[in-house]
């Protein structure tokens, strides 16, 4: 367990709070010293609606949003392993609705209406939508070990056209917003024949504004394209990308196909696999971060709750007491970019905090300014002390717990760790080749090596480190990696290579040309036989020879 615990102070701080788990801590932070600030200035109508006590408590939670038949609920289906209860796969638009995927003993559909009024669930606030949206939602409860660590959300597939925003009854893009505040990873999905990005999809890519660290991009049925057409679609794809995402850095792009089908190209099958990889490290590593991901949300939400106190503070402060309230109000409103240039210098504030200008203006239309509260420097102080000193004690307590356990990893389906046999990626491949195999690998080609390592004037068996270094210069590596290379192969340490050893360099720097990495420390089955310290291997590898 976490533990912030003063044993000369009775286990607790100076303020007398206690708290057991980071979890907590941040639940109690948040209702002791946010909350007041957010209730004061009416920041729940504006932004976001109060937290509870399930959002401090739930599961890290992925989120899937992509257009229709770019294989959302297909990849859930690869990653659980298993179909799960409301799954419907088709080339139509076949999910309409918003699904929870999650863990309970007992299969089955929870509606949305319930869902909503259940304390234990994240998704109370979503009430707020209405039954437009709350007969669209449901959550699939089902056994699975995927789902003890992390929940999926499932998103209806995205159409282009104005037609398909306005029959869902809902604000689709602010049911995303609500949710990317929330949830751990937002992956967003493409299909290698479907890049464009409809004016619907672009809104929903705006609505996690905020959110860029968030954001991963899967371009999945990548087996579909040739390797020239696959080039092709990656540059389109990042500049579709690029005009939405209004962020420097470029976005992650995990290629692969994700279901359990054969490739249909498989020319670039190891890049596919090494993707996947990648994709799910990324994955396994959400329940050992969700700690940090709360705090940081906590952190961002803190600072948009004091910004949003003083726009609604100095609102109050500019209303006459009289006459002409309704046209001081326009005429606030009009000049709200201007109030955010003077908040700004006069507290110091980065405009990035501010929040979107238009948003607000439209927002404070139906509100009476002369009922905003005055600032109260004692709500704001608070908030001050929680980021600069609190915060700071829930950090420690997040590397405290992650030194004395194991981090915690998603396991089970897809994630099921393959690793040891012979279909774990890179089994085989590179340096770990002929590490099954009786006989020393290089040997192989061991016969080449010789013919160049006799063209080098070898004394004593052996070529000096000069002669050698201008053989393995013709490779064009780095001196660095070639620098690696000769204190691997170098078995003895003489400054010179014998025959073997001279050929289990030219392999290593095979194995580095082909786009492999090297070891630190030289595997056993690449050790040459004349330096094994087991005489039955020379006598294996000479009897080959003869």
């Amino acid at each position: 367990m976490f533990t912030w615990v003063n044993k000369e102070q009775g286990g607790k701080n100076k303020e007398g709070d206690m708290f057991q788990t980071v979890t907590e801590g941040l639940q109690s932070l948040y209702t002791k010293k946010l909350l007041p600030l957010e209730e004061t200035y009416l920041f729940h109508d504006f932004h976001s609606p109060a937290l509870e006590e399930a959002d401090f408590q739930s599961k890290p939670m992925v989120l899937l949003v992509g257009q229709y038949s770019t294989g959302k609920t297909t990849f859930i289906r690869y990653l659980l392993e298993q179909d799960f209860p409301g799954m419907r796969i088709g080339p139509e638009p076949t999910t309409d609705g918003f699904i929870a995927v999650m863990y309970n003993e007992n299969e089955g559909i929870v509606p949305g209406n319930a869902l909503v009024v259940d304390p234990k669930k994240p998704f109370r606030k979503l009430n707020a939508f209405g039954n437009a949206f709350l007969n669209r939602f449901i959550c699939s409860q089902m056994p699975n070990q995927v789902l003890q660590s992390i929940s999926i959300i499932d998103t209806p597939g995205i159409l282009s056209g104005e037609k398909q925003r306005i029959s869902r009854g809902y604000d689709f893009s602010e049911v995303l917003r609500w949710f990317g505040e929330r949830v751990d990873r937002i992956i967003l999905l493409f299909d290698a024949h479907k890049l464009d990005i409809s004016d619907e999809f672009s809104e929903a890519i705006k609505a996690f504004r905020g959110q860029d660290d968030k954001i991963r991009v899967v371009l999945n049925k990548a087996d579909q394209v040739d390797t020239q057409q696959l080039m092709r679609v990656y540059g389109a794809l990042m500049w579709s990308l690029g005009k939405v995402i209004n962020t420097p850095e470029v976005a992650r792009v995990y290629l692969g196909s994700f279901w359990g089908k054969p490739l249909q190209n498989a020319d670039n099958r190891r890049l596919f696999e090494a993707e996947t990889q990648d994709l799910f490290r990324d994955i396994q590593s959400l329940p050992h971060n969700a700690a940090l991901r709360k705090l940081n949300d906590l952190i961002k939400r803190a600072r948009l709750a004091k910004v949003h106190a003083y726009i609604i503070s100095y609102l109050k402060k500019e209303m006459p007491s009289l006459f002409g309230k309704e046209k001081k109000k326009e005429e606030l409103i009009a000049h709200l970019p201007e109030i955010y240039q003077i908040l700004q210098r006069e507290h110091h504030i980065s405009p990035g905090d501010f929040p979107n200008v238009i948003k607000m203006q439209e927002q404070l239309q139906h509100y009476d300014f002369s009922k905003f509260t005055s600032l109260k420097v004692k709500l704001i102080e608070s908030v001050d002390r929680m980021l600069s000193t609190k915060i700071s004690s829930l950090m420690n307590m997040i590397r405290e717990e992650e030194s004395k356990q194991p981090p915690l990893m998603v396991m089970g389906g897809a994630f099921e760790d393959s690793s040891d046999g012979p279909f774990g990626h890179g089994y085989g491949e590179g340096i770990s080749a002929g590490a099954d195999t009786e006989d020393w690998i290089v040997s192989r080609d061991k016969h080449r090596y010789d013919e160049i390592f006799y063209t080098l004037m070898p004394i004593n068996g052996k070529v000096t480190g000069i002669n050698a270094k201008k053989e393995m210069m013709n490779s064009r590596l780095p001196n660095t990696v070639l620098g690696k290379i000769w204190k691997l192969a170098d078995c003895d340490k003489d400054g010179m290579l014998d025959d073997e050893e001279f050929a289990l360099a030219q392999h290593l720097i095979k194995v580095k040309l082909e786009g492999f990495e090297l070891p630190t420390e030289l595997p056993n089955h690449l050790v040459p036989p004349s330096h094994r310290k087991n005489p039955t291997a020379d006598i294996m590898y000479n009897h080959q020879e003869d």
